[in-house]
């Protein structure tokens, strides 16, 4: 699902408002959770998960084309933490093997 399948089907699901005001508060949410992982909190959304920042050193790196080394700089990535409603979600179907 990408952002604007989640404001239209937020639109339809939540007919007292317009596209235009699910279209606000999405970009309102995804803007305050990125304003915290800049500052280098964390979000976390109770059973969905977590995400934080993580800190890649510095390193060599090799041009796939050429072959030649190049510095890598260091730089912060974001990553996400599944919660545990969330996976036991996920693995609910078709993971459960038959007993004999």
């Amino acid at each position: 699902m990408i952002k604007s399948e989640l404001i239209t089907k937020l639109a339809g699901e939540n007919p007292h408002l317009t596209r235009a005001d699910v279209e606000r508060v999405v970009n309102t949410v995804l803007d305050r959770m990125t304003d915290a992982l800049e500052e280098g909190g964390r979000v976390e959304l109770r059973g969905f998960g977590a995400f934080s920042v993580r800190e890649r050193p510095a390193r060599a790196g090799r041009n796939p084309r050429t072959g030649a080394t190049v510095d890598v700089a260091a730089k912060a990535v974001p990553f996400f933490k599944s919660g545990k409603e969330l996976r036991a979600t996920l693995n609910l179907e078709g993971d459960a093997e038959p007993e004999e």
